[in-house]
Parts: C-alpha cells; sequence; structure tokens
C-alpha cells in the first residue's frame, strides 16, 4: 500500500466516524480496528501499530472531553494527536549560523537515492536564499560525479570532484578551500557498501577527516521496517546526525520506513516526495499526518506559493484586473502553478480535498493544464497578447502546432473568457485574493 492509500484508508476510517448517529465504544473499537489495518497494510512494525491503537482508544474512552467540542472531534483530535506523536511528534531543527558556512556530509547505503538527494538539498537551501555548493567524493562508482554535475547544471549550483584522485577526504579538502565563500556545503560521498556496519565504518573514517558540521544518512523509503535497522545503527555512532528518508511517494512501505526511523529517535529532517528536483520537504510529522487524514497542510502550501513567487506586480494587477488579461497572463500562471508541484500533490494540502475528488478528474484536469500550456506556447505574440484577433484560419493553425484538434483550441479560448470576466467582477467587489503582497484592494 502507498503513502496515498494508507492515507486515503485514515480518511475513509474518519469518514465512518462522522457519519455515525453517536460516537460511543463500538465506534472508538471500529476506528481502532480501521487504523490498525491501514497501518499493518503500509508495512508499519506491528507492535508499534498495537501500541498506538492502544493509546487512542484508552484516551477516547477515559480522557474527559474538553468543553467547547463534541466526543466526535475529540475522537478525531486524539487520532492526529497519536499519529503525530508515532511518527515523531516535533521537527528536527535546520540550524543555520548567519554568516557562517554550513557543511553537510550525505552518506547512504548503495541505491538509497542519496546523489539526487544530494541535488534536491541544494535546490531546498537555494530557494530559500542561500547559496549552495556540492562536492562528489564518490569514487568507486561510476558516472556518480556526472550525475551530480547534471542535477547542479539545471540547478545552476556550482560542483567539485576530482576524477584523478581516490582520496575522498583529499577531494572533501579541495572542494571546500574552494567553496570558502558558500552559505552551505554539500558533501556526497560512496554507498557502495550493502551492509550497515561497512558503511557506518566509512561514514565514521570520513567525518573524523572532514569534520561535517552534520552527517545526514538518506534512508531508501521502500525498504520499509528494515530502516530501523540503519537509522538505528547511525543515530548511535553519531552525535550530529540526521535522516533523510528518499522514495515516499509511491512507496508500498513507506509507513513502515517513517515510523520505523521515528521509533529509534533519530531525527528525520527530510522526506523526498517525487521524482522531480523540486520534491523534498522538511518533514513536519503534524504537516505530514494532516495530510494522511486529507485534513489539508495550508503551511505547506503557502510555503509552495511563496516559492513559486505566484505574486503580480501592482501595475501589472490594476491593468488585469480593468479587462487587459492576456493569454501571456494565463501562461505565466500556468508555469508557476507547475513549478509547485502536480495538481495532486497541491490538493493534498487542501482541508477536505485530498480524497474527494476522483482520480479520473484529477488525470484529466492535469492533462488539460499541460494541453492548454502547449497551445499558448504555439500562439504568436501578437495572439497572446490580444486573442479577440482569433478567427478560423489561426485557430486551425494553432490546432496544428500544438497536435490537438481544434474543438480544444476554442475550448482553450473560452476558458480565457471566462477568467476574464471573473478579474473583471472581483474588481468590481474590491477583493483580490491572489496578487501581489501589500496591494490596495480599492481601486479608483
Amino acid at each position: 500500500m502507498a503513502l496515498e492509500h494508507l492515507g486515503s484508508s485514515l480518511y475513509e476510517a474518519l469518514k465512518k466516524v462522522f457519519r455515525a448517529s453517536i460516537v460511543d465504544e463500538a465506534t472508538v473499537k471500529e476506528l481502532v480496528h480501521d487504523i490498525q489495518r491501514a497501518l499493518l497494510q503500509a508495512d508499519v512494525n506491528v507492535k508499534l501499530v498495537l501500541d498506538m491503537s492502544k493509546r487512542i482508544e484508552e484516551r477516547a474512552l477515559k480522557e474527559k472531553v474538553p468543553p467547547g467540542i463534541s466526543r466526535r472531534e475529540h475522537l478525531i483530535k486524539v487520532v492526529y494527536e497519536e499519529l503525530t506523536r508515532f511518527l515523531g511528534e516535533k521537527p528536527a531543527q535546520i540550524k543555520m549560523d548567519p554568516g557562517k558556512k554550513k557543511v553537510i556530509m550525505l552518506v547512504g547505503i548503495q541505491g538509497s537515492g542519496k546523489t539526487t538527494a544530494t541535488a534536491k538539498l541544494a535546490r531546498y537551501f537555494q530557494k530559500r536564499g542561500m547559496k549552495p555548493a556540492l562536492i562528489c567524493t564518490d569514487t568507486y562508482r561510476p558516472g556518480a560525479y556526472a550525475q551530480l554535475q547534471q542535477l547542479a547544471s539545471r540547478i545552476n549550483v556550482p560542483i567539485y570532484g576530482d576524477l584523478k584522485t581516490k582520496d575522498p577526504a583529499k577531494i572533501a579538502f579541495s572542494g571546500l578551500h574552494q567553496f570558502a565563500d558558500k552559505d552551505i556545503v554539500l558533501i556526497d560521498t560512496a554507498g557502495r557498501h550493502k551492509e550497515e556496519q561497512e558503511l557506518i565504518k566509512e561514514m565514521k573514517m570520513l567525518e573524523g577527516n572532514i569534520k561535517p558540521d552534520e552527517v545526514m544518512l538518506v534512508i531508501d523509503g521502500t525498504i520499509g521496517q528494515q530502516a530501523m535497522v540503519q537509522a538505528k545503527a547511525f543515530n548511535e555512532a553519531t552525535p550530529i546526525g540526521s535522516i533523510l528518508v528518499t522514495k515516499l511517494d509511491g512507496s508500498a512501505r513507506g509507513g513502515g520506513a517513517l515510523s520505523a526511523v521515528a521509533a529509534t529517535g533519530a531525527p528525520i529532517k527530510f522526506i523526498g516526495t517525487g521524482e522531480k528536483i523540486e520534491d523534498i520537504e522538511q518533514f513536519i510529522p503534524s504537516r505530514f499526518v494532516g495530510r494522511l487524514l486529507g485534513m489539508g497542510d495550508l503551511e505547506t502550501l503557502l510555503e509552495k506559493v511563496r516559492e513559486a513567487e505566484i505574486k503580480v506586480p501592482e501595475k501589472k494587477a490594476k491593468a488585469i484586473l480593468s479587462g487587459k488579461f492576456t493569454l501571456t497572463d494565463m501562461y505565466e500562471q500556468f508555469e508557476a502553478m507547475k513549478g509547485m508541484g502536480t495538481f495532486r500533490k497541491l490538493l493534498k494540502m487542501l482541508p477536505g480535498m485530498s480524497y474527494d475528488i476522483p482520480e479520473e478528474m484529477l488525470n484529466m484536469a492535469e492533462d488539460r493544464l499541460e494541453k492548454w500550456r502547449v497551445m499558448i506556447q504555439s500562439m504568436t505574440p501578437e495572439e497572446r497578447n490580444n486573442p479577440k484577433i482569433f478567427n478560423a484560419s489561426r485557430v486551425k493553425r494553432v490546432s496544428r502546432g500544438s497536435g490537438v484538434t481544434e474543438k480544444e483550441v476554442k475550448e482553450l479560448l473560452k476558458q480565457y473568457s471566462t477568467m476574464r470576466r471573473m478579474l473583471k467582477t472581483l474588481r468590481r467587489k474590491k477583493k483580490l485574493p491572489f496578487f501581489g503582497k501589500g496591494l490596495p484592494l480599492d481601486f479608483k
């Protein structure tokens, strides 16, 4: 069961509580049973599941319901709090000292996704205004440097490596000297070991030589409960360690990996949530559980909006609201949204939206948006800025150029007209929900 299916199973279990005419002992026991089944199918350790479900049942039946909320709401609150506690309760801190370069060394067994995770971390810090750099000390895997170099070039981050040297510590020292002016340096290490003991041994040797500010263990989320062994050994070996769990987007055992790592007390700082270089986020248990339960995660959504810089300058916003909304403006908003992730991921962050929209509709919406982008790209600048000039021959040319039907081009133009009318209506109502910070709502 993938994490998405775990979330939908938990969501369905909670929906039964909302539908129940009364919330009594039988309702609580049925909910606990449903939660147990969902977690066990997601490869979560049996003992951990039983311990947590026992706490949910005891609290739900014995705790006094606080004033102002119903027994039903109290039960949901208990489930939310216990799942959050189960996955670590408090987020691990990301400490950055102003004016001081931070060095993070990433370690992990071969196949854990460490090299990709290194580049993802660089992008994460880059989007937060820092100047990251990468060092490749993997002298064993053929193509390791080339892979990291390719990823670094996509996000315009400098990289250092030395294919002639076999000493990883020497490469690291040279790279650190070269990147003296950077805020954060991420060191990718070799992951040739298949056993935790050998990995930990080499990690301690490298850590002793390089003396990084932090050592981060990258764990493959698809290994499920086995993650506990790696996390435990790592947590005992280094007092300055943290964990990054990868491949949580479609893993059938992601729940098992996350809960197993959390159970060791090792701090999970980041999780990889997809294949794209943007698909990484700080692991905040409360937000993660909120998404799983269909309660949404508005804080992360707002962060993504800020990162994608979905904002319109005041002058342009006034023009748009007075009717000068063009297909170029529409395209820019599509591009900004694309930088935030798929519709599916964005909807998971909206309360009550995560699991209620059919999969077919989500796929259709994503497909349609992508087609619209290609259509607008196939238009001339004149057409994008003045859609009124469209006639039958122009529609025919755009349909051929973008590989869609003429009907689909007409649908795009119709949708554009609808958005344009909607924006003019917002101007009359003096409401501006989405544009630039500090923009006045009253236009005269």
